[in-house]
């Protein structure tokens, strides 16, 4: 049966209960000619069978022969974490349309993503969102060939808005549905502005919830080569942003960067030490001791030197995760850092930037500078050992994509294109518009997978009040590269789910 092609080697199972209609191939292929997919995918509603199902090759090949990538039209749904966001892409990588309504606001007053706030904006919004990206393509939802959501990972109450309404617009006109990992649509955006970009190559995705380095050897297939074991680069740069009283209404990332150009990187000297007994007895004397156990737990040495307390010298601190032979991320002890520096300058953050004397904000500015030369430079190092790595694995890569909100950064972009040249790779960043989040690497990410067959049938029209959507805050991409594993507690506790590339290469097995 044509409909368990779709169910086979699909990598998402996006709600437990599914329609059972069951249909003959004969009749399937009858009703689906090869001919354009522009009004729509033919309203036919493929039966659910267990991913594990084996499917013939013939079947795939006869499917694929149908389906005219150019002339696919998919409507992407983003709601994983502030931003609502929609896009119309075409298959042949045409955006029709791309809106997003952002939380600033929620931002500025609450200094960084409040769960319940997000949930309740985005559901005011989503209806709106939607509608808007219908009409700027000049489509309605009868022209789409399919909808793709994401699922995973973010925050629970803020996925479901987006599920929600994918499935209820999908429902309504018969629409094969599209499960979407949010770090795999900001490694596959590149596809999108780079359409010479094949597999294998390296994705180095960042963002305010993410550090991860992947090399990506196919579509839905991922070998994890680093991630982060606290706090991500995007969480740090938001939360320095909000303890130097930047305006946040636009992410603290772009606030910070901006101050960063006025100040002097080198002002706060970074240095590589081992903590010593003597060291942690003189911390532990006069540090508070919450922060005294955040860096011990990183092997973060600070060292702080001062005639007085109005006349502070030097930070000494040591480059996170400096000693271990890895790529995983840390910033959870540059934090605690940088907030001991802004506690030893008298820095108020109550007084914002736009009202700090000029003396108040060259040491904001210093310290914004200092914070993001050793933030980056924790990126440098690690894309380069991941370099490394991902070359043992593929010697034939030639590209490292960088994606996420923080590649927006320009000065992460000009520090990284520095490490691609070095190694005689290519850096391949998409637009900044591109990088935060969007519906429209969504859309296109379906669009790839929608072509392999992967995507699930059509729900219901009307799906009952109690119904359970399979929402996957925590989902990993790619499997551990075995030399990099990590025995860090937060790494072996966050997995809830198996991974993107697990699922796919276990349905792959089955066929």
């Amino acid at each position: 049966m044509l409909s368990s092609l779709s169910s086979t080697i699909s990598r998402l199972n996006l709600s437990y209960p599914k329609p059972s209609i069951p249909h003959s191939l004969s009749s399937c292929l009858k009703t689906l000619k090869p001919q354009p997919i522009i009004p729509r995918w033919s309203p036919l509603h493929f039966p659910s069978i267990h991913p594990t199902s084996r499917i013939s090759t013939s079947i795939k090949s006869q499917f694929e022969a149908l389906v005219s990538k150019d002339d696919l039209v998919v409507l992407g749904i983003e709601t994983s974490c502030d931003d609502t966001a929609a896009a119309v892409v075409r298959g042949n990588g045409e955006i029709l349309s791309q809106v997003v309504s952002s939380q600033a606001d929620l931002l500025a007053k609450y200094g960084g993503v409040a769960p319940k706030m997000a949930e309740e904006a985005h559901s005011q919004v989503i209806d709106q969102v939607v509608q808007e990206a219908l009409d700027k393509a000049n489509l309605t939802a009868r022209n789409l060939s399919a909808v793709a959501v994401t699922i995973g990972p973010g925050l629970s109450l803020c996925l479901r808005v987006g599920v929600r309404k994918a499935r209820k617009l999908a429902g309504n006109f018969s629409l094969p549905i599209i499960g979407i990992h949010h770090m795999e649509a900001h490694c596959l955006v590149a596809r999108l502005i780079e359409r010479e970009l094949e597999f294998p190559f390296m994705a180095l995705l960042i963002s305010g919830g993410h550090n991860l380095l992947i090399l990506a050897h196919d579509l839905g297939h991922y070998i994890q080569l680093g991630t982060t074991i606290d706090d991500a680069i995007g969480e740090a740069y938001d939360k320095t942003a909000k303890w130097l009283g930047l305006d946040m209404s636009k992410s603290g990332g772009p606030a910070l960067e901006e101050l960063a150009r006025e100040g002097d990187a080198e002002s706060i000297k970074f240095s590589v030490s081992y903590l010593s007994y003597f060291l942690f007895v003189y911390l532990f004397t006069f540090l508070l001791f919450s922060f005294l156990l955040e860096c011990i737990k990183h092997m973060n040495i600070i060292f702080l030197f001062s005639s007085s307390l109005q006349n502070p010298s030097l930070v000494f601190v040591q480059t996170p995760m400096k000693q271990h032979r890895d790529c995983n991320f840390s910033y959870a002890g540059l934090k605690t850092q940088v907030r001991l520096a802004i506690g030893s300058r008298n820095i108020d953050a109550e007084i914002p930037i736009s009202s700090a004397s000029s003396q108040d904000r060259r040491s904001r500015a210093d310290i914004a500078a200092s914070f993001q030369r050793v933030a980056v430079l924790h990126l440098e190092e690690r894309c380069d050992r991941a370099i490394e790595w991902a070359r043992k694995i593929e010697p034939s890569i030639k590209h490292l994509v960088v994606s996420g909100g923080v590649a927006s950064n320009q000065y992460v972009r000009a520090r990284l294109d520095h490490v691609v040249k070095k190694n005689n790779l290519q850096l391949v960043c998409p637009p900044p518009k591109l990088c935060t989040d969007n519906g429209v690497m969504v859309a296109w990410t379906g669009i790839e997978h929608f072509c392999m067959g992967r995507f699930d049938p059509p729900p219901p029209a009307v799906e009952h009040e109690d119904y359970v959507y399979d929402l996957r805050p925590r989902w990993p991409l790619g499997e551990e590269y075995a030399e990099g594993r990590s025995e860090a507690r937060s790494l072996r506790t966050a997995r809830i789910h198996p991974s993107l590339t697990s699922i796919i290469q276990a349905s792959l097995q089955q066929q």
